[in-house]
């Protein structure tokens, strides 16, 4: 009998050698009741996650020749309160920034916000009304260094207004970068931010759009949109379907590494478009 064939989200022997350190080391810390039975192919969870985060099923859904659905959510949880999820991103940011030519700790970022709507399961409590743009939802806080990666990221109800999602941020990346000194935001953003930034030792910069009409990408901003966009090619974030906002954060960590392996290693993104030509018809 023939092995199944791969699915397009499914990590390639180069992609997986990346990361399998991390989970190996993990494995081997576990111990206690049940630990022993080790039934389930590590690389076929991690390939069970990224399907669900590149095609946004519903857990349930999973095809049946990946490990059951109830088991691949156990370890997705289990990565995310563990912070092995959030190990796999940083490890793969630092090999990203250094395949650029950059030092492993950046000195430049950029913060923004993105609100979306939310599911049925994701309970009153954790979901607002993003007033300015009319949604009732999540939203998205993230600080991107200059090539784009996600330094830092918070999901709130999207009521939570800018400035107070990008406070705790700043308060996220100076732990974590404390080279950065230099954060640029867009005119959203309220003074209050700029006086935390300044406690922090951070310069936070507004940059002004451009007066001319139409389309005009903003100077130094434009990596953080580009990473709103590419994330919103991963379906699972199309919405914020997650009951949980740290599963939210956990799904926004999964896509960024499946960016950041596919480019470490030099395998283009699957597109959902059709790869043969279609021939023109004439009306």
């Amino acid at each position: 009998m023939s092995p199944p064939r791969p699915y397009r989200s499914d990590v390639s022997d180069a992609r997986w050698a990346l990361i399998e350190p991390v989970f190996v080391t993990w494995r081997a810390r576990r111990t206690g009741p049940g630990t022993a039975a080790r039934v389930h192919d590590l690389r076929e969870i991690v390939n069970a996650i990224l399907y669900v985060n590149r095609t946004g099923i519903p857990w349930e859904y999973l095809p049946h020749d990946f490990p059951p659905y109830k088991t691949v959510y156990d370890y997705y949880a289990k990565w995310e309160a563990d912070g092995t999820t959030e190990q796999v991103h940083d490890l793969l940011c630092d090999k990203t920034r250094r395949a650029h030519g950059r030092d492993t700790q950046p000195t430049a970022a950029v913060v923004d916000a993105q609100s979306v709507k939310t599911w049925g399961n994701v309970p009153e409590t954790s979901q607002g009304i993003d007033a300015g743009k009319e949604i009732k939802g999540r939203k998205r806080h993230l600080i991107t260094d200059t090539l784009g990666l996600v330094l830092a990221v918070l999901v709130t109800p999207a009521s939570v207004h800018d400035t107070v999602g990008g406070k705790l941020l700043l308060d996220d990346l100076a732990a974590a970068h404390p080279r950065v000194t230099k954060v640029r935001a867009d005119g959203g953003y309220q003074s209050v931010i700029f006086n935390h930034g300044a406690a922090l030792g951070i310069d936070v910069e507004v940059v002004q759009r451009p007066r001319t009409k139409g389309f005009e990408p903003l100077p130094k901003r434009w990596v953080i949109e580009r990473t709103f966009g590419r994330l919103m090619r991963h379906r699972r974030l199309a919405r914020d379907y997650e009951a949980l906002p740290q599963r939210s954060r956990a799904v926004i960590h999964w896509a960024m590494a499946n960016k950041m392996s596919r480019e470490l290693t030099g395998e283009s993104a699957p597109t959902w478009r059709f790869e043969t030509d279609i021939p023109a018809t004439t009306s």
